[in-house]
C-alpha cells in the first residue's frame, strides 16, 4: 500500500511539472526573459522560450536542462527547480575607450562569433558549427565620405561541417559549396532613443506589433537589454537593415529575432559604442537562391541560423587608419580566434563534431581524388601547321569564343538536365516521412 502511495506521489509530481509551465526570468528585475534556447541532458535544442518566458513542454528525461540568454550566465536546472528559474547577470567589462584626438572619427570594433546553422529538406540535412572573428567600421555621421561597413567582415574563421542522409549516414568536412547561414548579414543596430517609459524610470517595455511583441525592453543596473522580433511590424526591421532585402525576394521567414545587450548606457540613445554583443535567431525557408544539387526537384528546403556575437575590443581610429583597415589583406593565416575567457561550453555533439574534423587527413583525401577529365583537363591533341593557321583566323573574328560559348551552354544543359533526373529517381526512391 505505501509503495503503491509513493509511485501515485511521484507520478502526480511529474504530471504537475509537465502541466504547470515553468518560466524563465532575470534575478534582478524578476522579468521574463524571451527567446531562450533550453537545451536537454543530451546537449540537444529543445526550444526556445515564448513571449512571456515559458519554456517549452519538457519530460523528465530532459532534465537536467541548460538555458542560454544574451548577458546571462548559462544555467542548470533540475526537475525540482519549481515554476521559476532565474538566469544572472553576466557582465562582460571592455578595456577602457580612450579617445586621444579629434581627428579619430570612427569606432573599430572586432568581435567573436559562435555560429550555428542547418541547411534541411525532408532527406538531407547539412549542420555547421562554425567560429570566426570578425570587425566593423562604423562612421560618426553619413556625412563623411569613409562609409566603412556595419555588416561583420570576417577575418579569419574555422568550419566544422556534418553531412546527414535520410537513413542517418553522415560525414564531415570543413567545406561546403552551399552558402546558406543569415549570421552575416545581421550586424550592429543603429542609434536607437530610449523609449519614454524607461527615461521616466520604467524597467521594463513592450512596443507591440500588429500581432505579437515587436520590441523587449529590459533596464537592469546601468544595462539595456533588447529583444527584437523583426517579424511582428515591419518598424522593427529597422534594427536589421542589412536583412531588408530578403523581405522582397523569395524567401519566407518563420523566426528573425535579434537580442542585443548594452551596459554603461549614459543619455538618451543607444549607440554601438555602449554594445556588449548580441545574438541571431533566424528560420527561414529557402535562402534567397537556389541551392541546386542540394534538394531534390521541387521540394522546399529550411535554414536555421543561431549566433552568439561578442565584442572584444573598440578603438577610435582616423580616417587614414580606416582606410588601411579596409585595403587590408585578409590572410586568414596570420589572424588568430580568440575565444571568451568566460564564453560558455560547447554541447558534446559540437566538440565531437570538432574532433571529426580536426582528426581529417586532407593530404591522403587529396592523393586519393579521381578527378574528372570533363573538369580538369582536356586531352592534347596535335595540330598540324594548316589547323593552327585556321584557329588563328578564327580567333581574328572571334569565332572560337562563339562556338565555345555554345558548346559550353550545350554541355551544361546536359549535365543539368542529367542531374535534376537522378535528383528526382532518388527522390522516388526515398519513403516520405510523414
Amino acid at each position: 500500500m505505501l509503495r503503491a502511495l509513493l509511485i501515485f506521489i511521484i507520478l502526480f509530481q511529474a504530471t504537475r511539472m509537465a502541466a504547470l509551465p515553468v518560466v524563465v526570468a532575470d534575478s534582478l528585475s524578476r522579468l521574463p526573459l524571451p527567446g531562450a534556447p533550453v537545451y536537454d541532458r543530451k546537449g540537444t535544442l529543445i526550444g526556445l522560450s515564448d513571449d512571456y518566458g515559458h519554456l517549452p513542454e519538457l519530460s523528465a528525461d530532459d532534465f537536467p536542462v541548460k538555458l542560454r540568454y544574451m548577458g546571462f550566465k548559462d544555467k542548470f536546472a533540475g526537475s525540482d527547480e519549481g515554476d521559476t528559474i532565474f538566469m544572472s547577470d553576466n557582465a562582460i567589462l571592455l578595456r577602457e575607450l580612450v579617445v586621444d584626438s579629434k581627428q579619430r572619427k570612427l569606432l573599430h570594433m572586432i568581435a567573436y562569433v559562435r555560429e550555428f546553422s542547418t541547411l534541411s529538406s525532408y532527406a538531407d540535412t547539412v549542420f555547421l558549427f562554425r567560429e570566426k572573428m570578425v570587425d566593423y567600421m562604423l562612421a560618426p555621421d553619413e556625412k563623411m565620405r569613409f562609409k566603412g561597413w556595419r555588416q561583420p567582415r570576417v577575418l579569419t574563421s574555422k568550419s566544422y561541417y556534418r553531412f546527414t542522409n535520410f537513413w542517418g549516414l553522415d560525414s564531415v568536412s570543413d567545406r561546403c559549396n552551399h552558402h546558406f547561414s543569415w549570421t552575416d548579414w545581421a550586424g550592429i543596430a543603429p542609434d536607437v532613443t530610449l523609449p519614454a517609459p524607461f527615461l521616466e524610470g520604467e524597467k521594463k517595455f513592450v512596443r507591440r506589433g500588429k500581432y505579437s511583441p515587436a520590441e523587449t525592453w529590459n533596464l537592469g543596473d546601468g544595462c539595456v537589454n533588447v529583444e527584437i522580433d523583426a517579424l511582428a511590424d515591419s518598424a522593427a526591421r529597422k534594427w536589421v537593415p542589412g536583412l531588408a532585402f530578403f523581405f522582397r525576394d523569395d524567401v519566407d521567414f518563420q523566426r528573425l529575432r535579434v537580442n542585443y545587450d548594452y551596459d554603461y548606457v549614459a543619455g538618451e540613445t543607444l549607440t554601438a559604442l555602449d554594445l556588449n554583443g548580441y545574438s541571431v535567431d533566424i528560420e527561414s525557408t529557402g535562402r534567397g537562391h537556389c541551392m541546386f544539387m542540394f534538394n531534390r526537384a521541387n521540394v522546399p528546403f529550411s535554414v536555421t541560423s543561431r549566433a552568439d556575437i561578442t565584442i572584444l575590443s573598440k578603438d577610435f581610429v582616423t580616417q587614414k587608419e580606416a582606410r588601411k583597415w579596409e585595403k587590408l589583406k585578409l590572410d586568414e593565416a596570420s589572424f588568430a580566434i580568440y575565444e571568451p575567457a568566460d564564453a560558455p561550453e560547447l554541447e558534446p555533439a559540437v566538440l565531437s563534431l570538432i574532433a571529426r574534423v580536426n582528426a581529417i587527413d586532407h593530404e591522403s583525401t587529396r592523393l586519393d581524388f579521381v578527378a574528372d577529365r570533363r573538369l580538369a583537363g582536356r586531352r592534347n591533341i596535335k595540330v598540324n601547321a594548316g589547323k593552327l593557321v585556321l584557329r588563328r583566323f578564327k580567333e581574328m573574328f572571334g569565332i572560337d569564343n562563339i562556338a565555345a560559348n555554345i558548346k559550353w551552354q550545350k554541355q551544361w544543359r546536359n549535365f543539368r538536365r542529367m542531374q535534376v533526373k537522378l535528383n528526382r529517381a532518388m527522390a522516388d526512391s526515398v519513403p516520405a516521412r510523414w
